[in-house]
């Protein structure tokens, strides 16, 4: 796949990290924007499905939940109970 060539503005401060990042790593400083955005992508990805998982089990039981979890443990506990 041919790559892509984009350019982006950073302050002075940054630009120099990155350098002395590539600089330290042996590889160029498009490598190293690179894979920074491909690491900020994966952790935008992993946030998104971390909120869905959160969004999903915050919402509490209505009545008939509660209601049919409430029977279920006591059945269960008279189950465990005559095993031991």
């Amino acid at each position: 796949m041919a790559n892509k060539k984009t350019a982006i503005s950073i302050e002075p401060p940054l630009f120099a990290e990155v350098e002395a990042l590539a600089k330290e790593m042996d590889v160029s400083r498009s490598y190293v924007f690179a894979l920074a955005a491909r690491e900020f992508i994966s952790w935008h990805k992993n946030k998104k499905l971390l909120d869905a998982i959160n969004a999903a089990h915050k919402d509490t039981p209505d009545p008939d939940e509660e209601t049919l979890r409430t029977r279920m443990k006591s059945k269960h506990r008279r189950l465990v109970k005559e095993q031991w």
